[in-house]
C-alpha cells in the first residue's frame, strides 16, 4: 500500500517578521537552532521555545501563509507595549517589510499579491518536487492598523503588496477598539473602510471588539475573513467569536481560522501559571472549535488554519502535542478521526483559503 500523500496547508497568520526583527530570531533556521541559541535568555516568557522557521513550514508543506506586519501605537496611560506615535509604528512596519524583501531576495520567500502569482505559487508547490528549494508563499496583511498614518497612507501599503488588514489589535485603537476594549468605530476608522474597499484589502475581522466587528461588517462591502480565531461557545472571553459572530461571517463569505494559542482553545488558562499538559490543551481541542463551526454553520466551508504559532507565545503554551509548525500535518489524521470526509479535511487544510483568495482577486 502506498504512503498517504501529505496535505498541502495554508496558514493564514504567521508573525514571521516581528520574529525575525523583534525577537531577532533567524527563521532559514531550523527550530532546534533558534532554540539552541536562546537557551538561558529570559527577555521574553516564550525563549527556547519556537515552534516556526522557514525549514519547518516546508517541512510541513506549509506553502503559503498569511504573514504579518504589526506596529501598535500607544497613547499616554497606555499600558500596554507600542509605538508612541502613528509615524514610529509605520516605520516598524516598514523595517518588517524590508525583512520579508530581504528573505525574497534569498530566495527564501515569495509575496502572493494577485490571483496570477498565487496560481503560479501553487503550481510550484502542488508537485511532487522536494520542498527544500521552494519558497514559501506569503499574503502580507497588517495586524492593527494604528500604523496607518492617515487613510491615505493605504495607497502607499497597497502598492507595496498589503492584501488584508485588521483594523484592530489589542486594546483601544486609532481606528478601531479591540480586545478587552469596547466602543464603535470612529470617523477615521470608516473612512479606513472606505478606502480599503476602494483597494479591494481583504478586511480581517479578527481582534475587532463586539461593538465595532458589527460596524464594519454592517459598513464593508468588500471581502471579509477571520485570520485567527476561536469560539466564545468554548472559551468565554470577548476575544473569540460567538455564535452570531460566526454566523453572520458565514453569510458573508468569509473563513475563520482556527488558532492555537492555548488560553484561545481551553477555558480557565492563566498565563504563567498554566501548562498545556496541565490544562489537557492538545491538537484534538483544534478540532473542537473546529467543528463548532461546521456545526454553527452546517458545513466546512468557513474554518481553516490561522494557527497564530510563535505570536508571542511558544511552546509553554500551544498544545502539548505540537513540536513544531510541521505537526499541524496530524491535523488531517484527527479530522477522519471525527468522521470529516477527505473533501472536508483538504477544505479546511487549504481549499477554504485559496477558494476565497480566487474569488477575491478575480
Amino acid at each position: 500500500m502506498s504512503e498517504k500523500k501529505i496535505s498541502f496547508i495554508v496558514d493564514a497568520h504567521l508573525d514571521l517578521s516581528m520574529n525575525a526583527m523583534e525577537w531577532n530570531r533567524d527563521l532559514r533556521l531550523p527550530v532546534a537552532d533558534i532554540n539552541k541559541r536562546e537557551e538561558g535568555l529570559t527577555d521574553k516568557p516564550d525563549r527556547a521555545k519556537a515552534t516556526v522557521s522557514l525549514p519547518e513550514l516546508r517541512k510541513g508543506n506549509i506553502g503559503l501563509v498569511v504573514a504579518t506586519q504589526i506596529a501598535r501605537y500607544v497613547a499616554p496611560g497606555n499600558p500596554l507595549p507600542g509605538w508612541h506615535s502613528a509615524e514610529q509604528a509605520w516605520a516598524q512596519t516598514q523595517g518588517q517589510l524590508t525583512w520579508y524583501k530581504t528573505m525574497e531576495e534569498a530566495g527564501e520567500m515569495v509575496m502572493i499579491k494577485d490571483k496570477a502569482a498565487l496560481d503560479a505559487h501553487l503550481a510550484l508547490w502542488l508537485n511532487d518536487e522536494p520542498n527544500d528549494k521552494k519558497p514559501v508563499g506569503y499574503i502580507l496583511s497588517l495586524e492593527g492598523a494604528d500604523s496607518i498614518v492617515t487613510p491615505a497612507y493605504l495607497e502607499k501599503a497597497y502598492a507595496s503588496g498589503l492584501r488584508a488588514l485588521g483594523p484592530a489589535h489589542y486594546g483601544p485603537g486609532r481606528y478601531a477598539n479591540g480586545t478587552d476594549a469596547t466602543g464603535h468605530l470612529n470617523s477615521q476608522g470608516k473612512e479606513l473602510l472606505k478606502e480599503m474597499d476602494r483597494l479591494n484589502i481583504i478586511l480581517d475581522a479578527t481582534h475587532l471588539c463586539d461593538d465595532a466587528f458589527w460596524d464594519a461588517l454592517d459598513l464593508y462591502k468588500g471581502h471579509v475573513w477571520a485570520s485567527h480565531n476561536n469560539c466564545r461557545a468554548l472559551v468565554d472571553h470577548n476575544r473569540q467569536f460567538s455564535d452570531d459572530m460566526v454566523r453572520a461571517l458565514a453569510e458573508r463569505g468569509a473563513v475563520i481560522g482556527a488558532a492555537l494559542d492555548a488560553w484561545m482553545m481551553v477555558p480557565g488558562w492563566v498565563r504563567g501559571q498554566s501548562t498545556p499538559k496541565g490544562m489537557n490543551c492538545n491538537m484534538d481541542v483544534m478540532i473542537d472549535h473546529i467543528d463548532h463551526v461546521c456545526q454553527l454553520t452546517g458545513n466546512a466551508l468557513h474554518i481553516a488554519i490561522g494557527t497564530d504559532l510563535d505570536g508571542a507565545f511558544g511552546k509553554e503554551q500551544c498544545p502539548y502535542d505540537l513540536e513544531t509548525i510541521a505537526d499541524l500535518q496530524h491535523v488531517p489524521a484527527l479530522l477522519e478521526k471525527r468522521g470529516y470526509k477527505q473533501v472536508d479535511i483538504d477544505n479546511i487544510m487549504y481549499n477554504n483559503w485559496l477558494r476565497f483568495l480566487q474569488n477575491a482577486w478575480s
